[in-house]
C-alpha cells in the first residue's frame, strides 16, 4: 500500500499548529517565571519583616537567655504562624540550636544556614530546603538590648513560606491565562487554515511535488532549445533568461533580478525588448548586438487585463548574414549576366533593324560607339581597381543600375590595389549592400546616378557611395545601421539586414561605416581596416 503525502495546505497547517504551540509554551512560561519573580519579591519582603518583627520582640529576647526558653516561646511561635499565615516560624539560640518551631523535627536540631555570614550575625533571605520542601525564608539575628547583653548576638529567627509548586504558580500567574492561552490557539488555528488556503489558491492548487515537477520541465525547456528566451516584468527587470538567450545578449550570470537600465541596455534593443517600437502586431526585429545580428521577436504577456510582463524570443542570424555575404558574389554575377543578356539583347535588336533598313554603315558606327562605351568603362575599373573580385562585382552593378535607368559612375579619386582573398571578400560584401541601397534610393530621381569611390592607404580602405535619392530622415541617421534597415525599408517600413551586414562587417574589421545628407541624395561612408596589399599579385595581374 502506497502511504499518502500530505497536502501542502496540510503541511502549511501543521507547520504553523507547531509554531503556534511553541509559542504558546513560551507565553506560559514566561507567565510563570513573571509569577515566580512575583512570589519571590512579594513574600521575600514579607517574611523579611516578619522575622525582624518576632527578633525584636522583647519575650524571645528575654527567653533566649533563660536555661529553658522552649515552654515560654511556644505559644509565641504559634501566635506568630496563625497570625502571619506563614508556613514555619523557627528560633534558634546563639550556637544555631532550634529551641522552638512550628515544625517538631527541627526542635534540638541544627538551623539550616542559607548563608555563612547570617552566623556572623547578617540577615539574609532566599529558597532555602527545610525538611525535605523548599521555603522562601528570612533569617535575623536576635540581638541583646539589656545593658548587660547589649548588641550581644542571643540567637535566630527564620521564618518561611512554602514555594509555590508549578501548577500552584500556574493558578496564581493569572485567573484568565487560560482563557488567553485558549483563545490564542483558536485564533491561531483558524488564520493558519485560512492561510493555507489562501496559498493552495495562489498555487492553483498545486501540490509542492507538482511545483517542483513544472519548475524542472521549465528549465529543461528553457535549456534544451537553441533559441535565446528572456522575460521582463512590467518594470522592465529581468525575470528569466536561459543560457542561449545570455550568451547572445552578453549578459552577466547574475542578471535576473536586474532592471534593463542596470544592465546597461539602451536604444534599439531596449526599444524591442520592452515592445515600445511596435505598432501592435506582433513581428520579428533585426537588432545588432556586440557584433551579432539578432533577430527577435516580443510579445507581452497578460492575464485578466493586466500586463504581467513580456517574453522576448532571439535567434542568431549572424551565421546567415555570412552565408548571404558569401553567396554575394554569385549573385553578383548572375545579376550581370542577366543585366548583360538583357543589354546585348537590345542592342543586337538595335543591329537587325538598321540591317534590315540597309543602315550598314550606321551599323558600323554603331558597333563603334558600343565598343568604346564598354572599353571605356572597363578601363576605368581595370586602371583604378586592382582587386578582381570588387571589379567585377562594379561591373555587374554597373550593368544592374542601368537597366534600372540609373548611371554607376566610378570616381576619379578612386584606387584601390589588390586585397587578400578574405579582406577582398568583405570589402565587396561593403560595397555591394551600400551600391544596392544607393541604385534603390537612385530610381527615385530623373536622371538617376550613383557614385562609388573607393580610397586604400598602409592598412585602411574607405569606401564611399554617393547616390541622387531623396536622403535619410534626420531620426534614423543614427540609429539606420542598428535598426538594420535598408532603402527599402526607409520607404516601405519592412525591416532587412543589408546595413546591419554592412555596420557588422566594418566593426569586425575595427572600422565604422556612416551616413549624411548632402544635395541631392545622401553620402554613406565606410572605413575598414585591412592587411597589406598584395602589390607583387597586383603587377602580375
Amino acid at each position: 500500500m502506497i502511504s499518502r503525502r500530505p497536502t501542502l495546505a496540510g503541511q502549511l497547517f501543521a507547520l504553523q499548529l507547531a509554531i503556534i504551540v511553541i509559542v504558546l509554551v513560551a507565553v506560559a512560561a514566561l507567565s510563570l517565571a513573571q509569577s515566580t519573580a512575583t512570589f519571590d519579591r512579594v513574600e521575600g519582603r514579607r517574611v523579611a519583616a516578619l522575622a525582624e518583627q518576632l527578633a525584636d520582640n522583647p519575650l524571645v529576647r528575654a527567653q533566649l537567655d533563660e536555661p529553658a526558653p522552649r515552654e515560654a516561646l511556644a505559644p509565641l511561635v504559634q501566635t506568630s504562624q496563625t497570625q502571619s499565615g506563614v508556613t514555619s516560624v523557627t528560633i534558634a539560640n546563639a550556637r544555631g540550636i532550634v529551641v522552638s518551631s512550628t515544625n517538631p523535627i527541627l526542635i534540638r536540631g541544627q538551623l539550616p544556614f542559607g548563608d555563612p555570614r547570617v552566623a556572623e550575625g547578617r540577615g539574609w533571605s532566599g529558597e532555602l530546603r527545610v525538611d525535605g520542601s523548599r521555603e522562601l525564608v528570612a533569617q535575623v539575628p536576635v540581638l541583646g538590648a539589656e545593658r548587660h547583653n547589649l548588641g550581644q548576638q542571643l540567637g535566630f529567627v527564620m521564618i518561611g513560606e512554602a514555594s509555590p509548586t508549578i501548577w500552584q504558580r500556574a493558578r496564581n500567574a493569572t485567573s484568565n491565562l487560560v482563557i488567553y492561552l485558549g483563545l490564542a490557539s483558536l485564533v491561531g488555528l483558524i488564520g493558519s487554515w485560512l492561510l493555507a488556503r489562501r496559498i493552495k489558491r495562489q498555487t492553483l492548487g498545486l501540490e509542492p511535488r507538482e511545483i517542483a515537477g513544472l519548475a524542472e520541465h521549465r528549465e529543461a525547456m528553457l535549456y534544451g532549445i537553441a533559441e535565446g528566451v528572456i522575460a521582463l516584468d512590467p518594470h522592465h527587470r529581468v525575470t528569466l533568461v536561459n543560457a542561449v538567450g545570455r550568451t547572445l545578449l552578453d549578459l552577466p550570470e547574475d542578471c535576473v533580478g536586474k532592471s534593463l537600465t542596470e544592465l546597461r541596455i539602451e536604444g534599439r534593443l531596449r526599444d524591442v525588448l520592452t515592445g515600445s517600437d511596435r505598432d501592435g502586431q506582433a513581428r520579428d526585429e533585426v537588432v545588432l548586438r556586440r557584433g551579432r545580428v539578432l533577430v527577435m521577436n516580443q510579445m507581452d504577456v497578460t492575464k485578466d487585463g493586466h500586463r504581467l510582463g513580456s517574453v522576448t524570443t532571439l535567434r542568431d542570424r549572424t551565421e546567415l548574414a555570412q552565408l548571404e555575404r558569401e553567396l554575394g558574389s554569385f549573385r553578383s554575377s548572375t545579376e550581370l549576366l542577366r543585366a548583360q543578356a538583357h543589354e546585348f539583347a537590345n542592342q543586337l535588336h538595335t543591329i537587325s533593324g538598321l540591317i534590315q533598313i540597309g543602315e550598314h554603315d550606321e551599323v558600323v558606327r554603331y558597333v563603334d560607339a558600343l565598343a568604346r562605351h564598354r572599353e571605356s568603362l572597363d578601363l576605368a575599373l581595370t586602371s583604378r581597381i586592382h582587386d578582381t573580385a570588387v571589379a567585377a562585382l562594379l561591373m555587374a552593378k554597373s550593368a544592374q543600375a542601368a537597366e534600372s535607368r540609373v548611371q554607376l559612375r566610378i570616381s576619379e579619386r578612386t584606387s584601390l590595389d589588390r586585397l587578400d582573398p578574405a579582406d577582398s571578400a568583405d570589402v565587396a560584401t561593403v560595397v555591394g549592400n551600400l551600391v544596392d541601397n544607393a541604385i534603390d534610393a537612385a530610381t527615385a530621381g530623373d536622371p538617376g546616378w550613383v557614385e562609388v569611390e573607393l580610397r586604400q592607404d598602409a592598412s585602411t580602405v574607405e569606401i564611399v557611395v554617393r547616390d541622387s535619392g531623396p536622403g535619410v530622415a534626420a531620426e534614423l541617421a543614427q540609429e539606420v545601421f542598428s535598426h538594420g534597415f535598408t532603402t527599402k525599408a526607409a520607404k516601405g517600413g519592412e525591416r532587412g539586414i543589408g546595413l546591419a551586414l554592412t555596420r557588422l562587417v566594418c566593426k569586425r574589421h575595427g572600422g565604422e561605416v556612416a551616413v549624411s545628407n548632402t544635395s541631392p541624395g545622401a553620402v554613406f561612408t565606410a572605413r575598414l581596416t585591412v592587411g597589406e596589399p598584395a602589390m607583387s599579385s597586383s603587377k602580375g595581374a
